[in-house]
């Protein structure tokens, strides 16, 4: 779960002009959303026997394209990469990148960095090994231990990174080069021309802020899930709903507040506080845990991920194994699509002025290779456990999956004061993702504007906590993966037009700028404003 830590919302959404008025964009979204809370806590059954209809149908239907479009999204990318189009800076010719490489890098690893990797750090890693995907190896053993880093990889990779980075292209290009509103309607101009201002578009809007909306509750219900946990472990705290409710009541309460008040700097210092703890548990685990078999753990995973890329990307279910799809896969790449237009408003802010082949490479490349780095570590060293030590963290996952990564941490020194930071880490990401979503569902659902007001901020505040409350009791964390799974289907078409909408807007701008002109009259020339380059106009480099 991505969680967007360097900066506050209010200074990291991309710099375009909004009119802050409450339109239909927003009373749609606000009263459909009214509603499914209203459905989930009234009709509890009846939600949870459509959304499991929903998703069977979804995923045994339509599935596979959950595979193809992000495949096709990556491959896309590459070839965008080592294009001539590479060259295209988003932003004007004449603007540079704002922060520098390290700092840029920075950012972009402290977007990484989310409930998910507690989640799920341990937690795939060990359910593969004791369950190896698709059959491809006897559980517990070697074979299973390289399967089950493969398949941790692929769910956590450049397939995600590939869907965040197609939407921080489309939003930087619209919002600093062409001067647009940061909607994700308005990404699709040059497809749609000016229905992007009708209805048309802000069906777009809407689907955009049911992705976002969703993917924020699953992320809250799957950090209540964790705090909980680690707080049983350590405290004796029940296990159970109330508890749960409590913790997202809590916190929800708490990046309300912060969402309102705008307290960047509190935000800030969490963030940096949440990246230090991530660290040093990281280099504690590594430091004490086995590190020699981690390191040929990684690189026998990693070969056997990057032989099987394509057998892997495009491995359906026509065979069975839908349920494991669903569980996993699926579920995964649903939630990246959930947490694209939120991703990319972050990634376009800090991204201006840069070449689109360097933001490609930056985006794509450094996540992907801090995911499987922690991923390995923390997942590797449970197996390693069960494998050589005779552990049961995998019986211990099987019947609780939020226990895994505290049952890991238990077999070695200070187990206590370890797993108190893996609490306070959850617990900062989770006050900081959630403050920054509300900020940008407020401005996806005030036209784009950078500063909504304070009493949208808190419904949206308040209606994320309930939703994720609502889909709690609904069914803990099935429900929250249906759902998730279910209302990003629609939006992963947006995302395939969006990436066909960019292409054919850079193919139209590269041709403009390679056309011949007509000859003129130099005294009467005027710089526009894709040449301007700090009163230089004549200077500026051709686009491309």
């Amino acid at each position: 779960m991505p969680s967007h830590t360097t900066e506050h919302p209010e200074t990291a959404a991309p710099e375009a002009p909004g009119t802050g008025r409450l339109g239909s964009v927003f009373w749609t979204s606000v009263g459909v959303s009214a509603l499914f809370v209203a459905w989930a806590m009234l009709f509890t059954d009846n939600l949870t026997e459509v959304t499991n209809a929903s998703l069977n149908w979804v995923t045994s239907t339509f599935g596979w394209a959950y595979l193809v479009v992000t495949l096709a999204l990556l491959v896309f990318l590459v070839f965008l990469a080592f294009s001539p189009a590479g060259d295209i800076r988003l932003g004007k010719d004449h603007d540079r990148p704002e922060f520098s490489t390290p700092a840029w890098f920075a950012m972009i690893l402290s977007a990484v960095m989310g409930i998910g990797l507690v989640s799920y750090g341990v937690a795939e890693p060990i359910s593969h090994f004791a369950a190896p995907p698709h059959g491809l190896a006897e559980a517990g053993t070697p074979e299973a231990a390289i399967r089950a880093m493969q398949y941790s990889y692929f769910d956590w990779g450049l397939h995600a990174w590939a869907i965040f980075a197609v939407f921080g292209l489309g939003i930087a290009y619209s919002t600093f080069r062409k001067g647009r509103r940061a909607l994700v309607s308005q990404l699709f101009h040059p497809l749609l021309g000016d229905r992007v201002n009708g209805p048309v578009g802000k069906t777009i809007d809407i689907l955009a802020v049911f992705a976002t909306l969703f993917g924020t509750t699953t992320s809250l219900g799957l950090g209540a899930l964790q705090v909980n946990n680690g707080l049983g472990s350590l405290f004796g705290v029940p296990v159970n709903s109330v508890s749960q409710v409590l913790i997202i009541a809590l916190v929800t309460t708490v990046f309300t507040l912060s969402a309102v008040t705008g307290v960047s700097k509190g935000i800030k210092l969490l963030s940096q506080g949440s990246t230090i703890l991530a660290i040093a548990l990281f280099v504690f685990v590594l430091v004490v845990g086995p590190a020699v078999f981690l390191a040929n753990l990684y690189i026998e995973s990693v070969g056997t991920w990057a032989s099987d890329f394509f057998r892997m990307s495009l491995q359906g279910t026509a065979f069975g194994g839908l349920e494991w799809m669903q569980w996993w896969t699926y579920f995964m790449m649903a939630w990246w699509v959930s947490w694209g237009a939120f991703v990319g408003v972050f990634l376009a802010r800090i991204s201006r002025g840069r070449t689109i082949r360097g933001f490609i490479m930056g985006v794509l490349v450094v996540p992907t290779a801090v995911f499987f780095t922690w991923f390995t570590v923390f997942g590797g060293t449970a197996i390693h456990v069960d494998m050589f030590e005779d552990g049961t963290i995998a019986k211990q996952t099987a019947a609780d999956i939020n226990s895994a990564f505290f049952a890991t941490l238990d077999h070695f020194p200070l187990a206590s004061v370890t797993s108190v930071i893996a609490i306070l880490l959850v617990v900062m990401f989770f006050v900081s993702g959630a403050d920054a979503n509300t900020y940008v569902l407020g401005m996806m659902t005030s036209d784009g504007s950078l500063h909504p007001r304070r009493s949208v901020l808190v419904l949206w505040g308040v209606l994320t906590g309930v939703t994720s409350i609502a889909l709690m009791l609904a069914g803990g964390l099935n429900a929250l993966q249906n759902t998730v799974i279910v209302t990003s289907a629609p939006f992963l078409v947006i995302i395939a037009g969006l990436a066909v909408s960019f292409w054919k807007e850079l193919a139209a701008d590269r041709r403009a700028t390679t056309a011949p002109r007509a000859p003129q009259d130099r005294s009467t020339d005027v710089p526009s404003a894709m040449t301007e380059n700090r009163g230089e106009a004549a200077d500026a480099e051709p686009v491309g």
